[in-house]
């Protein structure tokens, strides 16, 4: 089913922030900022897009997730941040090594500032490691336009006569050619450090001394110079909000209760940048406070995943649930995890655009609910069910001429799709191509455990079941309800319509019900729950079938080898990283695998070829 996007961006927020857009496998297709999210997003479903790139991305989606920020430069951050963390396919992306890399300071009269990757050692000052090389020669940017520190090497260093060109630009003293004192040099280096080790109020109240200092003595060219260094470093400390130069590891933990929902939203900060954040919707809240709800989610999250450094938590825990968790934490990470409310302006600007977030998650989650009781309502109605439709399971059957035959049964339920009630069946003792066989088979597995009772299986009887195909499967799929006792069931089939085009679907009712094939509107959304109910079951069916085929036969390729039993197959494995890498390896490569002569290897070859 084609995503909704008139419904989605009437749920969007005019503010600043980052957008996800993500497929239906659930990976994200692309990442991008806007200045103000609900224009940005809708200018990528008008009919003129700028390329036929963009254009296919587009006719991709299936979701989209939104982070809202307080300014276009820290969406600008946080976009960058998910684009290394995340690799989007549609994104431009230079991937980093995978050691972290730090700024280094030398030593000497004249120190070097510059860019370091692999193990510090103690004849420079090091910091970081910084999670990227970007993070890295960012700062080093910085710190040239605020402390005009060399970055040149130290064998170009000696042998210059004149300054180069950063000179020119004011990103360096010219200490090459003696146009710095070698103290002032120092202070420089003093207040970079201060800096790098996060004391930017430190450095702050020092530009502004020595700016009156220099403004006292008439010095007016030298207080420019410190003006500017503050007027940069106010840049940075603005950026710092989704972008902490400590380079810490943080959770933002705040809870919301507000329009009927309770929402408990969690941001993550690792190596002092800000990775987004995810709204949780806890069940069972009933009439539990905000606060109740942060400490649920410390016993329950971190029970599971790591803690970092330190937590941030608004609204706090009562202070027994707060030392309780705390204590719990220590316990499981070895070491003291801090939870405390925010103090910093980075750690509160952090906390309220995570509120900010939970807020704009909570209004998204009422509209697009308010939304599906509608369709769950017009399905009714279009259906002409006396009782209202909750629960929704649908059948779909993947094979290739027959080869590996998968039947995938998916669940929407409570207004979502629910995918830990999903099944696959492997079909079994069939004629290979016969979906009637198979979705007779699939649907007496499924409804089996309801037919003797709860306890003998599954228990949850759906008010509604979707079969994807014609009259044929929905004649063996009755059939199968019939020889259960279930046909009190309703069942509707939805069968491709002309050209296969989404919006022609015929819904095929069972011969029993007596009643012709119905055609709904294409914009009906009674049809649009559908196709997105029927679509999700194809999804999940292919991919189960891909991997049984995928599974069979690279299996049966190795295991029909002359003469290699498991060991050697898993020395080939091993060896060549799976059977790609047999296939492609000539017979001396092969005859290099412990336990595989030459001959051998020849026959290997022979029989692969």
């Amino acid at each position: 089913m084609a995503f909704d996007a008139k419904s989605f961006l009437a749920t969007l927020t005019e503010l600043p922030g980052v957008y996800r857009m993500l497929g239906a496998d659930g990976a994200v297709l692309y990442v991008g900022k806007a200045k103000n999210l609900k224009k940005r997003v809708a200018s990528y479903f008008r009919d003129n897009l700028s390329s036929p790139r963009i254009a296919h991305m587009v006719s991709q989606i299936a979701a989209i997730e939104t982070t809202a920020t307080r300014t276009e430069a820290e969406a600008l951050l946080l976009e960058n941040n998910l684009i290394k963390s995340l690799a989007p396919r549609y994104n431009i992306l230079f991937r980093d090594d995978k050691s972290y890399p730090y700024i280094v300071l030398s030593r000497g009269q004249y120190p070097r500032l510059g860019f370091y990757r692999g193990n510090p050692d103690r004849k420079a000052d090091y910091y970081g490691p910084f999670p990227s090389s970007w993070a890295v020669r960012d700062s080093i940017q910085l710190l040239q336009k605020m402390f005009r520190l060399r970055t040149c090497e130290d064998s170009v260093f000696a042998n210059r006569s004149r300054p180069c060109l950063l000179y020119q630009i004011k990103r360096c003293s010219g200490p090459c050619v003696d146009f710095i004192a070698p103290e002032d040099y120092a202070a420089d280096v003093q207040l970079a450090a201060m800096f790098l080790s996060g004391k930017q109020q430190e450095v702050t109240r020092r530009l502004n001394q020595s700016m009156e200092e220099a403004s006292a003595r008439l010095a007016f060219e030298q207080a420019t110079i410190y003006r500017d260094q503050i007027q940069s470093l106010h840049q940075v400390q603005e950026k710092q909000f989704v972008s902490s130069s400590k380079g810490e590891d943080v959770d933002i933990v705040v809870a919301v209760k507000e329009g009927g929902q309770l929402c408990v939203n969690l941001a993550m900060v690792r190596g002092g940048r800000h990775l987004g954040d995810r709204p949780f919707f806890p069940s069972n809240a009933g009439e539990s406070t905000a606060s109740d709800a942060t400490a649920a989610f410390l016993r329950q999250h971190y029970a599971v995943h790591p803690a970092p450094a330190r937590l941030l938590v608004s609204p706090l825990p009562n202070e027994e649930e707060e030392a309780d968790s705390a204590a719990t934490l220590a316990e499981l990470a070895g070491r003291p995890v801090p939870i405390q409310e925010a103090r910093s302006l980075t750690q509160k600007a952090w906390v309220e655009m995570a509120v900010q977030n939970a807020r704009l998650a909570i209004l998204a989650r009422n509209q697009a609910t308010a939304q599906q009781e509608q369709r769950l309502a017009a399905l009714q109605e279009a259906l002409q069910l006396a009782e209202p439709i909750n629960r929704i399971e649908c059948f779909d059957i993947s094979h290739t001429m027959g080869e590996k035959a998968v039947a995938s049964c998916v669940v929407y339920d409570g207004n979502k799709m629910k995918k830990s009630d999903y099944r696959r069946f492997n079909i079994r003792d069939i004629t290979p191509g016969d979906d009637y066989a198979a979705m007779r088979q699939a649907v007496t597995r499924r409804y089996d455990g309801i037919a003797h009772g709860a306890e003998a299986g599954e228990g949850v009887a759906p008010d509604l079941i979707l079969i994807d195909g014609g009259k044929g499967q929905v004649a063996s799929a009755w059939a199968a309800l019939a020889d259960l006792g279930l046909t009190h069931l309703a069942m509707v089939g939805v069968a491709k319509g002309e050209e296969r085009k989404p919006g022609l679907e015929s819904l095929i009712f069972p011969e029993a019900a007596g009643r012709p094939p119905l055609n709904l509107p294409s914009d009906h959304p009674a049809l649009h729950l559908i196709q997105e109910v029927r679509d999700e079951a194809h999804r999940f069916a292919i991919t189960g079938h891909r991997a049984q085929r995928g599974k069979a036969r690279k299996t049966s390729t190795l295991e029909s080898l002359p003469g290699v039993g498991p060991a050697r197959r898993k020395a080939l494995v091993a060896r060549f990283g799976g059977i790609a890498g047999v296939l492609a390896a000539t017979p001396e490569q092969l005859a290099e695998v412990p336990g595989i002569s030459r001959e051998m290897a020849e026959k290997i070859h022979s029989a692969l070829h």
